[in-house]
Order: C-alpha cells, then structure tokens, then sequence
C-alpha cells in the first residue's frame, strides 16, 4: 500500500511552476505550437531529482527502475521561451516531455520569423478562428433511466466486488482525471465522503491557468462518480478508497490540436504530482478546422502529439487509460487519439449483457495492434452529475473510469506491480484473450484473474499454510497464504487470551492480508488467529513500540 502523505494543491503547484507560466486577459484567437532542438543550458546534471518531480514520483520510478532525471524530465529553457515572446506572443504553457511551447497572440505570426531562430526546430499552428464549432458541447452524455442493470453491474461484470469487499477499493492509490471540467463535484452528494476526507489532491484548470475546476462542463462530474461516487443501493464507484487530482485540459466550446498540448501539460502535472493512474475520457481525430484532422494512418501510435505525451507518461511508470470513443455509429468509426498509443490501454463499451455497444469505437490501430485493448460496461452506468439525483448514461466516457478504478484497486492489492504488468495482467484475464477483435479487443477482465496473475508475480509462495511478517513489527502484520483462502475469520488476542479484534471476510480475494490492528496496541506478544476455507492458522506476534 502506498501510504506516503501527498502534497497538498500548493505544493504541487510549485512542482509546477517550473514548466507552467501564464500571461492572463484577453481573449486569443491564434495557438501555435513551438517545437526546440534542445534544452539549452539544461542537463541531467542541472537539477537534482526532488527539483523536479514530487517524492510520490520518485518512488514510483523506482518501482520501475526508471532513471531520474532524463533528459524529458528537464523544463523548456526559459531562454528561447524568452526569444519567442520577445516577438510579441504569450506563453500559455510548455511541455518539457515534447519540448514544446504553446504560445497566443490575437493576431496571426508568420511561421517563418519563428523558424528563423536558430533554436526552434518547427512550429505548427493548433488553434485559429475557424468559425461557429461543430463540436458544441462535445462532451453531452445522454441520461438513460429504462432498462437499467443493476447499479453495481459495471464492477461484477468484471468480477471486481471480491476485491472491494475484501478491502481493496485503491486506497493509497492516486489517479489523475483529465476532463473537460467537474460543474458540482464541490457538491454532488456520491462524493461527499471524497471530500470529507480530503481525497482531493489537487485541482488545475490547463485551458484558463487557474485552480479552480469545479464550472465549465459535468463530463468530469460524471467520470469521478464512476470511480468514487457512493450511495447505497444506487451508486458504487470503482476505486472510492482512492485520491484524485482533478485536471481540466479540455476546452469544451471549440475543438482544436491545442487541446492536445494541454492535455500533455496535464499529464506532466500527474506524472510530477505522483500519480500512478491517468483516466482519460477524452479523444482526437477531427478539428474545428479540417486542414489540421488527423487521418486514420496517423493512429499508428507514433506520429499524434498527445498520443506520444501519453506514451511518455507510460514510460515513466504510469498506468495511462482511455477512451476508445464513440465513433462507430459516426463518420469516423475508429479509436481516437491517444488510445492508440502503444502503452496506453484503449477501453471499449458494452452493455450490461456484456454485448458491444453500438457506438463503441472499432479498432484495430493503423498499424494493426490489437484496439480497443479492453471493453468494460459504458451503457447505463449509473453516474452523477446533479447535487442529490443519480441518473444512468452511456459512452466509453465511462467504461474508462470503470478499468482505471479497478485497476486502481488492483495496484493496492499488489503494490509491486508495475503498469507494463498489470496491463499483461487485464489482457491475460480477458475472456477472449486467445481470439482478439477489433470491437472487444482482449474482452472483459476478470479481476481476480488479473490478481492471480500479478502475485503468482510478485508472492513468494511460503513452504507453509501461511507465513506472517514482519515478526517483530512496530505496526502492520502481512499475512501470506500458500493457497487462496477463500472465507476468512480473523481474531487478535492478548497473551491472557483476551480477543480485542474479530472481522470476517465471506470471499477473500489474493493471497496477502494486511492487518494494522495493532498499530496502537503497546509493546508485547499478541496471537493472530485466521481461520481460512483450507485451515487454521495461529501465528504469534512480537509488537514493538512505534
């Protein structure tokens, strides 16, 4: 479990300021997009790790045995920041992975001045007054009330309520949510018990550079109640034990490649932050102005910009998910960017009989991987968006958020995995794994396949019924079983045989089971009893003072 205390909001601003910076007023019609050659002055050896990338981060790294700091991890220089706003335009913000400036100004610049710099490799305009949208509220969810499975189908459908009622509901696990805005997740009441415990981590607003993301748009509303929304009987989030930090990278009034810029500065700030998990609802392909559409050849993994920021998130230990989107009934029909990145798993959506929905986007990618990777439930999923109503919608908006926060949980029940892993793990688990296509991709995961799998991993099996440790301890006891339990009873007594802690678990998923019960216990021997579906364990404990 990871239980490092997170930074709150100011901290991981000030993480971020080495790569943000804001000129505010006015309103910008013009983006452009300017690619360096280099980092300048910058090297590895400039600034030291904690400089740029938060303790969460670090240890994340580690796990993965990921060098720190690379040469990506380095911030824009501020030298040719400078040099390009010299010439009258403002900096909105920078991506030091793609080593990128994103720049406005009211009135169009002739590309050429900035290519005459001897330091700017390329520049591309990504936002323009193209004229009346057509992607006005792009990001509207239909409410479905008829014929609705029941509430919690979404996690049984992947066989993920072993999990949450054995106690893994991703707590200690940080997700980043990349969204279009969170209108009344300050108030919604599945998510007041988020808020009580400060489960918040931090807010960013990329589109106005600003803190405050609870306006705008519900989309991300939508999205955090699936993966932490809870009310009895009417809504179950996937991932409720878990933290958040809530980004709004997408500018729902218009649709341009500039939106892919922010989403890469939103991903940076997760990665510095400490994030383990990206959940993205959000996808690209075609634009306000058609001069500057993706085709389907470039969803190759390789060649769109926010598809290979996603895949540099991933490369620094991030478990990155997305939508597939909601194409198939449209124009388009396929996956979106950045869902076909390499490293990314694509979710598709079906229903709650397990049938691929309608609109669901078709693989595979361009260059012919496997996509969607993953199809979870993204029809009638119960979401809330109202301060007190719950009410049912559809799309792989939502199938996202089902995979990222069962996933989420699948991180606290095996803190060693590693994201490339648990990707393998929810391939391998899902039900068409040996016959792969284009709708389902891999099929519906099972989770506690999926676990299975990442301790067979990562748990050393022990000679014995079960092992328990560390023995002495100042605090947690894991216990470590040779086989499955299945039903568990656990009682803790004192050496005069007083019991002072009893729970039961009816299904216990994996093979490890953390006890903290005698964190606050005084220092002294205590017996652990576990009573389990393949026998009786007693283990005696030496309880040293914290």
């Amino acid at each position: 479990m990871k239980n490092k205390r997170i930074q709150p909001l100011f901290v991981l601003f000030l993480i971020f300021t080495c790569t943000i910076l804001s000129g505010q007023g006015g309103q910008f019609n013009y983006f452009y997009r300017v690619y360096f050659r280099d980092k300048g002055e910058y090297n590895t050896e400039s600034f030291s790790a904690s400089q740029l990338l938060s303790e969460r981060s670090l240890e994340r790294r580690a796990r993965s045995a990921i060098p720190v700091p690379d040469t990506r991890d380095l911030p824009v220089f501020p030298g040719y920041l400078a040099g390009v706003s010299s010439l009258g335009l403002t900096l909105h913000c920078t991506s030091k992975w793609m080593n990128t400036g994103l720049f406005k100004t009211n009135l169009p610049v002739d590309p050429g001045i900035l290519l005459s710099m001897p330091y700017v490799a390329d520049v591309k305009i990504v936002k323009n007054p193209a004229g009346k949208s057509g992607h006005t509220d792009k990001l509207a969810f239909p409410a479905e009330q008829a014929d609705a499975p029941p509430y919690d189908r979404p996690i049984s459908m992947v066989n993920g309520l072993p999990l949450h009622t054995s106690g893994f509901n991703g707590n200690g696990i940080l997700i980043a949510v990349l969204d279009g805005g969170f209108f009344n997740a300050d108030m919604v009441s599945s998510l007041q018990h988020l808020r009580n415990r400060h489960g918040i981590k931090g807010t960013y607003d990329f589109v106005d550079n600003d803190a405050f993301v609870y306006s705008y748009h519900n989309h991300g509303t939508a999205v955090l109640s699936v993966l932490a929304g809870q009310i009895a009987g009417m809504i179950e989030g996937t991932a409720p034990g878990a933290d958040f930090l809530l980004l709004r990278t997408e500018d729902t009034g218009s649709e341009f490649p500039v939106e892919e810029d922010l989403w890469a500065a939103g991903a940076e700030f997760a990665d510095s932050a400490g994030a383990d998990i990206i959940s993205s609802s959000l996808g690209y392909s075609t634009f306000d102005d058609p001069s500057l559409n993706y085709k389907f050849s470039d969803l190759d993994g390789n060649t769109a910009f926010v598809t290979r920021a996603a895949d540099i998130a991933a490369s620094k230990g991030i478990l990155v998910i997305c939508s597939a989107g909601n194409e198939r009934n449209k124009t388009w029909q396929r996956i979106l960017a950045p869902s076909d990145g390499d490293s990314v798993i694509s979710v598709g959506a079906v229903d709650g009989y397990s049938l691929i929905s309608a609109f669901s986007s078709a693989g595979p990618s361009a260059d012919r991987r496997i996509k969607p990777d993953i199809a979870t439930m993204g029809v009638s999923v119960a979401v809330q968006t109202d301060v007190s109503l719950v009410t049912r919608s559809s799309g792989t908006s939502f199938s996202c958020p089902v995979l990222s926060g069962m996933a989420a949980c699948l991180m606290q029940a095996v803190p060693a995995a590693v994201n490339i892993e648990i990707i393998d793990a929810l391939h391998y688990s899902a039900d068409r794994y040996s016959l792969p296509d284009s709708l389902y991709g891999y099929g519906i995961p099972d989770m506690l396949t999926a676990l299975e799998q990442l301790q067979d991993r990562h748990v050393i099996k022990p000679d014995i019924g079960s092992v328990a440790g560390p023995n002495p301890t100042t605090g947690d006891v894991e216990i470590t079983f040779r086989e499955a339990p299945g039903s568990i009873l656990i009682e803790i007594f004192n050496a005069s045989g007083t019991i002072f802690f009893r729970k039961e678990f009816e299904e216990y998923a994996g093979r490890t089971l953390r006890i903290q019960a005698l964190n606050n216990m005084r220092q002294g021997m205590y017996f652990i009893r576990v009573i389990t579906g393949t026998g009786t364990f007693t283990h005696k404990i030496i309880k040293l003072s914290n």
